[in-house]
């Protein structure tokens, strides 16, 4: 069976979205500093699709035309796509720790979360040298 119009233009156009998106659009691709850091782009892709079509019955067509074009049905349609990539931040791996580096967000609020491992390291330590100072009853 003969492949359908609008299966042509929906295969089109999922081929030219997939040729656009991929996973390097999503991870981007690695950066290496000087200092052996090495940084990684993340971001946000969000897809559209939409297709549409009709097809005109022969009867309703121009009376003008040859009999062979009278009898085919006449096909309209389109598609269309869209594509929204947004940064969302960047993997900073270095000195031994992996950070996210968010684009948009709360800056101290983000600065909080990253020094909380080493705050409880700090209260813990603090805690265990008063433990060990205390005489024992």
């Amino acid at each position: 069976m003969p492949e359908h119009p609008i299966e042509g233009l929906m295969k089109t156009a999922m081929e030219n979205i997939k040729g656009m998106v991929d996973v390097n659009t999503v991870v981007g691709d690695p950066v290496e500093t000087p200092d052996g850091t090495v940084i990684i782009p993340v971001s946000r892709v969000t897809c559209g699709f939409g297709a549409g079509g009709g097809e005109l019955e022969p009867e309703a067509r121009r009376k003008n035309e040859s009999s062979d074009e009278a009898q085919t049905p006449f096909f309209g349609g389109g598609s269309g796509a869209g594509v929204s990539v947004q940064p969302v931040g960047f993997l900073v791996v270095g000195h031994g720790q992996i950070r996210l580096l968010p684009v948009d967000g709360n800056p101290i609020v983000d600065r909080l979360i990253d020094l909380a491992p080493q705050l409880m390291l700090q209260i813990d330590t603090f805690l265990n040298k008063k433990r060990n100072l205390e005489p024992e009853k």
